[in-house]
């Protein structure tokens, strides 16, 4: 089979089935291919041909007059067995099918999806869906899906793959709407009737752009090719998966959404965590843990160091770390000699670091400061999270975030209490920065466990041991 780089890399894009009417999904992606600037050539496929959005629309795929890298199927599919092989003849490397109605609604679709596959196998096109919106390449402008807009192919080092129809779509519109949170590819893989999470995580794995990969499953097709190919993946970057159907009810809905097979969750549970890829919940937990991961360097050691000024939510994430298998720092004495420069109470001077009220009678640039100077110099401190209040003046976090950005050799997270539109522009101010701001302490416990879990994993295949 060819390449699926060839197909992601392509040069010329053809839409099956764009309607004359500006509304309708084929015409949009036109419409989309020429706002968010693709650089390659494009036509529109309709049996009465005509125009729509200044580009031509041919009658048939043999009348376009240049070869076709990538073809995009708008139609029905009945119709999409007779269309693939006039792809095959016109020498298209490969396909997304976009439209719905295979083998996740009875028999008569799965027919049309073997089908599919049989041709694709005999060809060596290479095929995306069919349920799926396709394929997104920031590098070069491409996409597949209508939704998109330039903010969302704004190259950047995330690649995503999901299997799902419009999970692709709406979750990287959501994504793009986060500074920093670029994506470098997305794939999707609706039915999965060729391409599949294996193909997608490899080919992720080797893309340079994408430094961190994310993925949505419902099943695996393969499960020793995939753990095989995310063993490889994982020693070169991290890769954050999100699984659906891990209840019995969960299970069901996935046969109806894309056709997909249950796996026994705790059976591919233990088998992620044996190839190195870190399960999340949800998306809100990979949007956290992406603050993470792309923005502070990985820890060195699993050993938490807290400076607050909220006694509770320092012992609740204090609680969480131990849950995670993290520790408590133990500060050296010339660390807690330092910080009693600014902390009165010797009892305050371990960890946690309790600011209140000393940082009254210091100012509070001159105590966060001396004590995040502090934990950085500490050998036995290997992470820092600072509990903090938000302020209407986000700049009092200058200092605290020059020091971040300047020393950079441990990861520094901020959680913040207080009004919601102090929150709001405080974590604008950090982020802004760089540097991670959560709405509670104990995400930011759980994105370090990540982060230290998956340095020991990245150590190891490097052949280094981190205790």
């Amino acid at each position: 089979m060819r390449p699926i780089r060839e197909v992601l890399d392509a040069k010329s894009v053809a839409v099956i089935g764009a309607s004359r009417d500006p509304e309708k999904p084929g015409a949009q992606l036109l419409r989309v291919l020429k706002k968010v600037g693709f650089q390659g050539l494009v036509a529109g496929v309709n049996p009465q041909g005509g125009e729509v959005f200044e580009t031509p629309l041919y009658r048939n795929l043999e009348e376009v007059p240049f070869a076709v890298d990538l073809a995009v199927l708008h139609i029905p599919p009945r119709l999409i067995p007779p269309v693939l092989q006039d792809c095959v003849r016109k020498g298209v490397k490969g396909v997304v099918i976009s439209a719905e109605g295979f083998a996740e609604t009875g028999e008569e679709g799965a027919q049309y999806q073997e089908e599919v596959k049989k041709i694709l196998r005999s060809s060596g096109m290479r095929g995306f869906g069919p349920n799926t919106l396709g394929l997104v390449n920031t590098a070069t402008g491409l996409t597949t899906s209508y939704y998109a807009g330039p903010r969302m192919l704004r190259p950047g080092p995330i690649g995503f793959a999901a299997q799902s129809g419009i999970f692709v779509g709406a979750l990287l519109r959501y994504l793009s709407s986060f500074e920093g949170f670029q994506l470098s590819k997305g794939l999707g893989l609706g039915n999965k009737v060729d391409v599949n999470e294996s193909d997608a995580l490899s080919y992720l794995a080797e893309d340079e752009q994408t430094r961190i990969i994310g993925m949505y499953l419902e099943d695996v097709r393969d499960g020793r090719r995939f753990l095989e190919t995310a063993r490889r993946a994982v020693a070169k970057k991290p890769v954050l998966l999100i699984k659906g159907g891990r209840t019995q009810e969960g299970a069901r809905a996935t046969a109806s959404h894309t056709a997909s097979m249950a796996v026994e969750d705790t059976v591919f549970e233990g088998a992620l965590r044996q190839a190195g890829v870190i399960r999340l919940t949800g998306i809100d937990e990979f949007v956290r843990s992406l603050k993470g991961f792309l923005n502070m360097p990985l820890p060195k050691g699993g050993r938490l160091a807290f400076v607050t000024y909220s006694g509770a939510q320092a012992i609740l994430s204090i609680d969480a770390s131990v849950d995670l298998g993290l520790q408590v720092a133990r500060l050296e004495e010339s660390t807690r000699e330092r910080i009693g420069r600014v902390i009165a109470t010797a009892s305050k001077t371990r960890n946690p670091v309790d600011i209140f009220p000393d940082w009254l009678a210091h100012g509070f640039e001159t105590t966060t400061t001396e004590i995040l100077n502090a934990f950085v110099e500490d050998p036995g401190v290997d992470g820092i999270i600072c509990i903090s209040f938000a302020d209407s003046n986000p700049e009092i976090y200058q200092p605290m975030a020059d020091i971040i950005r300047r020393e950079s050799v441990k990861p520094v997270f901020f959680s913040l209490l207080g009004a919601q539109k102090d929150i709001d522009a405080c974590r604008m101010f950090l982020e802004e920065r760089r540097i991670p701001c959560f709405d509670f302490p104990e995400m930011a416990v759980r994105v370090f466990a990540q982060m230290w879990q998956y340095a020991r994993i990245k150590a190891r295949s490097e052949g280094r041991g981190l205790d």
